[in-house]
């Protein structure tokens, strides 16, 4: 999918087309076909790998700079289902005349930029549009950090009453999420540190232009990506606790569980071996006794019982 969006000076977006492309103009592509990314270079005269690299799922952050083009890749906080966090990469890519963006889905950092809030940004802001694209992403990785972390007090609390396979399986996706998130929150920091420095370097200076407002909302992303990576490391560091306690409760119930069967299994081997005893073919008590079978049950009673006390006096129950 290919969409062409220019602010007016009024503030409203402005659709264009491949044929009404004009300078200034936002090309956002959004799992692009081979003809859609063929097209857009020819006409941006932007390098083809630029497009193509957010097409790789395992494609960490960086910056690479070219003659007329500068591409940003980070990577972006996404929810495939309630309880499943994931990152997917974003291309951002500023050229002289166009800011166009690439990525294999549609995800929520994107879809803020839109008619309803259009007053807040500008397409011919490149600079400026960058920015408020790596801030909005960092937003979204504190609001998904915020779930996560209310998801496993839920966890937790029903780990308390019944260690059922789904909780721990819920526990194990959330820790699979933090650590994706923590992996891209380090390299997105790395893309930040080095966007500091090209920031100054006179031959991308007619693609970014940094004005004042610009170093305030450079320093904002930082600072929220700082947050962002404090908070994935706490709250990584809980549930990884989380999973080795509950791990440990689980084998100490198990223990529990193991010492009770152990002290019945006793307690019912007293009455198996008398009665085996008293069921062998020579001369034993009671054998010409018509009350014999009510003695012989009665023993068997008598020191199980006396054995199921001395058990739970030794803490086996």
């Amino acid at each position: 999918m290919l969409k062409i969006y220019k602010s007016l000076e009024s503030g409203p977006l402005e659709e264009l087309n491949l044929k009404t492309l004009e300078r200034g103009a936002w090309i956002n592509i959004v799992a692009p076909t081979p003809y859609e990314l063929k097209v857009v270079s020819n006409l941006t005269e932007v390098e083809p790998d630029f497009l193509r690299s957010a097409l790789d799922n395992e494609e960490r952050s960086h910056i690479d700079v070219e003659d007329n083009s500068i591409m940003v890749l980070t990577n972006l906080p996404v929810m495939h289902g309630p309880e499943m966090y994931d990152t997917l990469p974003l291309a951002i890519i500023l050229t002289t005349d166009y800011i166009i963006t690439v990525c294999l889905a549609d995800t929520p950092v994107l879809s803020e930029f839109n008619q309803q809030t259009s007053n807040a940004f500008r397409t011919y802001k490149k600079t400026r549009f960058l920015l408020q694209l790596l801030y909005k992403s960092a937003t979204y990785y504190l609001r998904y950090l915020r779930q996560i972390d209310k998801l496993s007090d839920e966890i937790e609390i029903k780990l308390r009453d019944s260690l059922q396979n789904r909780e721990i399986l819920r526990l194990l996706e959330l820790q699979k999420a933090l650590t994706y998130f923590n992996a891209s929150l380090r390299s997105n920091a790395a893309v930040l540190d080095k966007l500091m420095r090209i920031r100054s370097n006179h031959n991308v200076q007619n693609i970014i232009k940094v004005y004042e407002e610009d170093e305030d909302l450079l320093e904002d992303v930082i600072i929220e990506n700082k947050q962002a990576r404090e908070m994935g490391d706490m709250y990584s560091t809980i549930l990884s606790r989380m999973a080795d306690t509950f791990s440990s409760i689980m084998s100490n119930n198990l223990n529990l569980v193991m010492r009770f069967l152990t002290a019945v299994t006793i307690i019912l081997a007293i009455p198996t071996a008398i009665s085996g005893f008293f069921g062998m073919n020579v001369s034993i008590p009671f054998a010409d006794s018509p009350l014999g079978f009510f003695y012989v049950s009665l023993i068997a009673i008598v020191m199980a019982v006396g054995c199921a006390i001395l058990l739970w006096r030794k803490n086996m129950f």
